[in-house]
């Protein structure tokens, strides 16, 4: 499925779709919301600060007064609010074609924990998307043609953050605090949960599909927790600007030939630059028993079981 320079260009029209994009107001998930707003989307900015969201919505819109934009509170590091965004939404909506878990927090310097207690990393990333996708399984449901695109990271599959792995013996780094390693965790924990979610779903006969993605080496605010020599001096020097970062989340957002299970990312210098391909992900990642067990666990911690229809 190899295509020259995809871009934004090569997503279809989203007229009469509704788009959720988590982590709406910075980087990647602002950039994907004005795409999506200008290929005519009705796209809800979920933010965790409704000022900063409603900023970023004042943006798109100076340049497309017309954007079709809902900014709506999220804050995925607090279980409360991503259950009260779930009933938010449920009662202004009846469709959900898209939901884009984009939003990300990267390498605290010290360890932070969730509004329950959970290692930020791990409880915002990990199990904050967990919930919120199951909360709104039912109505992506009842959408036909819905997709889930799950955003994850090069570093799921590099030595220095952990190789990278679950660390199922101290998943919220109550014994040691490792942020390379913790943040790895995150990441891989994204992929197991969107492939064992797009095989639950395809068991069920549902027509959702869940797709994943990872931006390359991308310059956005992530990186401001290592210094300034990689969060100016790299990002300025190597890597891509947010417009080529975000085409990689886009593309498994949009694009009609994927059928679920695909990880999408740029294919240049080992995966960091690059227009966005169909691309491997770490053999750890498509581990069905490493998946089957962290959902479980994930259900517990999170106090939600997920139902599964067929739509």
């Amino acid at each position: 499925m190899a295509t020259i320079h995809w871009n934004d260009g090569d997503i279809p029209s989203q007229k009469n779709k509704v788009v959720i994009i988590t982590g709406a107001n910075s980087g990647i998930g602002l950039e994907s919301s004005r795409v999506m707003a200008a290929k005519g989307a009705k796209v809800i900015m979920a933010v965790r600060n409704l000022d900063k969201g409603e900023a970023a919505a004042t943006l798109i819109k100076t340049n497309n007064p017309h954007a079709d934009l809902d900014v709506m509170e999220l804050d995925l590091a607090d279980f409360a609010s991503i259950k009260k965004f779930s009933a938010n939404f449920h009662k202004k909506y009846n469709q959900l074609d898209i939901l884009i878990n984009n939003a990300g927090v990267m390498a605290p310097k010290k360890r932070e924990i969730t509004k329950q207690g959970f290692e930020v990393q791990f409880g915002a990333n990990h199990l904050g998307h967990f919930l919120l996708t199951g909360l709104l399984v039912d109505i992506l449901n009842k959408t036909p043609n819905s997709r889930i695109a799950v955003q994850s990271s090069l570093v799921h599959k590099q030595k220095t953050y952990g190789g990278a792995d679950i660390f199922f013996d101290d998943l919220n780094w109550e014994n040691s605090y490792n942020k390379d390693y913790a943040y790895g965790q995150s990441k891989l924990a994204n992929l197991l949960f969107a492939y064992e979610l797009d095989r639950r779903l395809k068991s069920v006969n549902s027509k959702v599909i869940v797709t994943a993605a990872h931006p390359g080496y991308t310059n956005t605010n992530l990186q401001k927790n290592y210094g300034f020599f990689v969060s100016v001096l790299m990002n300025n020097l190597f890597a891509m600007n947010v417009q080529q970062g975000s085409l990689q989340i886009l593309r498994a957002a949009t694009d009609p030939h994927l059928k679920g299970g695909e990880f999408i990312g740029p294919t240049k210098m080992g995966e960091l630059k690059g227009y966005p391909e169909v691309v491997k992900s770490s053999e750890k990642s498509y581990d069905k028993k490493l998946s089957e067990k962290l959902w479980d666990i994930s259900e517990k911690l999170t106090g939600f079981v997920y139902q599964f229809n067929n739509g």
